[in-house]
């Protein structure tokens, strides 16, 4: 008998001796309505396992429940393996884009949302992701052009706001980006810096909107808005899109609410041979 995962022994080989080389018809069918993110990993799957596949939704489709996501055809034990990996390649990042479609919608056009996060995923994960969130209609960089980002500990090693952005400034036609936590002053000092030392876009990082109202307030007062743009994160949830689209904000920077998405539900059945 086989050894399985973990050095258990398989028993689909004894359970399907007698049915080995038996075809049958498999339909993935979802459980709720979302955004179908994934198909081309489905397809890649498939053609690994030696499955015919029937039919696969396309990618962005809007999926209903009870609508059917793929299709193929398979010996059992190539229907057994489908079910341990196509079905995680369909259903994570669909989740993901559904997840993603859901921000877009409610931001409608403005703030513009972003999704940074998928940079904190394992290397195999980090394409499917960012694709589920392009597929959702969100963005996965925060700037449309070239952009050189300074993040908190980039602006920690180079000794603060002026001189990481002193450092930037040989990087001509470059957006540049830096992330305001309040470290060297309070939120509205270090956005006046940034803004006067040649950020592109400012992010607040905070978590906190009324950093963000502040941000604003202070870059109009000083004459800075104009050329700069307020990005605003920190485990942004869906129910704060509707007051955050009441301020002065131009990019939403949405983390684990788009990555962290549960599955989108769907299930395996084979319905015939």
């Amino acid at each position: 008998m086989a050894v399985g995962i973990n050095g258990f022994q398989d028993v689909r080989e004894e359970l399907f001796r007698g049915i080995a080389g038996k075809l049958f018809t498999v339909h993935v069918v979802a459980g709720q309505e979302g955004v179908v993110s994934g198909s081309d990993d489905v397809a890649r799957e498939a053609e690994k396992l030696g499955i015919f596949l029937l039919k696969t939704a396309d990618e962005g489709t809007w999926a209903r429940e009870g609508e059917i996501l793929a299709a193929f055809r398979g010996t059992p034990h190539q229907v057994a393996a489908a079910e341990e990996s196509m079905l995680g390649l369909l259903a994570k990042t669909s989740g993901i884009a559904t997840a993603a479609r859901a921000f877009v919608d409610l931001a409608g056009g403005r703030p513009r949302v972003v999704c940074g996060a998928w940079k904190k995923m394992p290397p195999s994960l980090k394409e499917p992701v960012r694709r589920a969130v392009v597929t959702g209609g969100a963005h996965f960089r925060i700037a449309s052009g070239p952009f050189v980002y300074l993040d908190k500990n980039y602006v920690r090693m180079l000794g603060g706001i002026r001189k990481a952005l002193q450092a930037a400034s040989s990087l001509k036609g470059h957006t540049k980006v830096i992330q305001i936590k309040g470290e060297y002053g309070d939120v509205a000092t270090e956005v006046c810096e940034a803004a006067s030392c040649g950020a592109g876009i400012v992010f607040v990082d905070t978590g906190n909107k009324d950093d963000v109202r502040l941000a604003s307030e202070v870059l109009r007062d000083s004459g800075l808005r104009e050329g700069v743009k307020i990005a605003f994160g920190g485990n942004v949830r869906l129910e704060d899109v509707a007051e955050l689209k009441s301020i002065d904000v131009d990019i939403l920077d949405v983390g684990r609410a788009i990555v962290d998405a549960p599955l989108l539900d769907m299930r395996m059945e084979v319905v015939g041979t």
